[in-house]
C-alpha cells in the first residue's frame, strides 16, 4: 500500500511498463510529491541506495491529464491502471486491488492541485522533457521519441533489473509468492509469511535487500528468493523481543521493527506499514504457537506496537 513518508510524500512500489506497449514491467519505487509537482521513480527505496542516487524516471504532475484502471485494456498485466501524460501512456501494475484504487485516488488528487500560481511562469525549455531519466545508471540505456515538438525520454533496460527482482518476462509474482523451491510440497515446515525487506548488516552497518521466510521454528533471509541456502536462520526460541523500532527516527528509516535475541538485535526495514505490522504480528504469532499457551507470557516479551 502507499504510505506517506516523514517528508509528507506518497510512496511505495509499483510495476511500470517503462517502454510504452513492450509488454515488460519493471519494479520501481515511486514517490508523489505534491510540493515538487512531480512523480518519480528509483531503482529501490533511496534510502537503500547510496547517497546521492538519482531517480531513474520522472513525470510532472502538469503533464497528467488522467489516471484510471486499466485492467481491461490490459487483462494480462494484474491490477493494472494507467496514467495519460500528453501523448504518452503509463501502464502501470499494483501490488492488490485496493493498492490500486490508492495510487489512483492519489494520483488524480495531486494533479487537481498543480495548477501554477498567479504570475508563475511555465517552463519552455524544448529541452525539457514529460519524463526525465538524468539519474539514470549506467544499468539503463534510453529511447527518444519527438511527440508534439517535446522531445519524450524513456530508460529501458535489458538486464540489471535493480535489487527488487524484477521479472523480465513482464508476468509479475504476487507479493510474497515462495521461490520454486520452498513451495508447500517440498518442505516439512509450513511456511507462515514470506517476503523481501532491507536489514541492517551486524559488522558495516549497511542496508541491504533481502527475502525474508517465517515458518514454524525460524525467521530465515536469503539473498534473493531464487536462493536455495539461507544466509541466516534465528531460531525463534532465541527472540526475546519483536516490535517497531524505537529508534527509526535516529536512523531515518520508516517502517522500521525490531527483532531482539539472545546475540543481537536485528533491524528490519519493511516496504510499507502495513506489511512492517504483519510482519510483527506473523513472528509474534509463531513464537507464541511455538512455546505454547503459559509459557509464551513467562519466557519471552512479544510487543506489538
Amino acid at each position: 500500500m502507499p504510505y506517506v513518508d516523514r517528508q509528507n510524500r506518497i510512496c511505495g512500489f509499483l510495476d511500470i511498463e517503462e517502454m510504452e506497449s513492450s509488454g515488460k514491467f519493471l519494479r520501481r519505487y515511486f514517490i508523489l510529491d505534491t510540493l515538487e509537482g512531480s512523480l518519480v521513480w528509483y531503482m529501490d527505496n533511496p534510502q537503500n541506495l547510496p547517497e546521492g542516487t538519482s531517480y531513474v524516471g520522472s513525470l510532472k504532475l502538469t503533464y497528467i491529464s488522467k489516471v484510471s484502471d486499466a485492467t481491461k485494456l490490459r487483462p494480462k498485466a494484474e491490477f493494472c491502471f494507467v496514467i495519460n501524460a500528453g501523448m504518452r501512456k503509463f501502464y502501470l501494475q499494483a501490488n492488490d486491488k485496493q493498492d490500486l484504487v490508492e495510487w489512483v485516488s492519489a494520483l488524480n488528487n495531486a494533479t487537481k492541485i498543480t495548477v501554477p500560481k498567479s504570475g508563475e511562469q511555465v517552463a519552455h525549455n524544448t529541452a525539457e522533457a514529460c519524463v526525465d531519466t538524468s539519474g539514470a545508471t549506467k544499468q539503463v540505456s534510453y529511447k527518444t521519441e519527438i511527440i508534439a515538438g517535446v522531445p519524450i525520454i524513456t530508460t529501458t533496460q535489458e538486464k540489471g533489473e535493480g535489487q527488487n527482482g524484477a521479472d523480465k518476462s513482464g508476468m509479475r509474482k504476487p507479493p510474497g509468492q515462495l521461490p520454486f523451491y520452498l513451495s508447500r510440497s517440498n518442505q516439512d515446515q509450513s511456511v507462515i509469511k514470506a517476503g523481501y525487506c532491507v536489514k541492517q548488516g551486524a559488522v558495516m552497518k549497511n542496508w541491504k535487500r533481502r527475502y525474508f521466510l517465517l515458518d514454524d521454528n525460524a525467521l530465515s533471509y536469503f539473498k534473493s528468493d531464487m536462493e536455495r541456502e539461507p544466509l541466516r536462520v534465528i531460531p525463534l526460541k532465541e527472540v526475546n523481543k519483536v516490535q517497531e523500532c524505537k529508534q527509526s527516527d535516529l536512523m531515518m528509516r520508516d517502517n522500521l521493527f525490531e527483532l531482539v535475541t539472545t546475540s543481537r538485535t536485528f533491524y528490519i526495514q519493511s516496504d510499507s506499514p502495513d506489511e512492517m505490522h504483519g510482519w510483527i504480528k506473523a513472528i509474534s504469532g509463531a513464537i507464541v504457537a511455538q512455546r505454547g499457551p503459559g509459557r509464551s507470557a513467562a519466557s519471552v516479551r512479544i510487543d506489538i506496537v
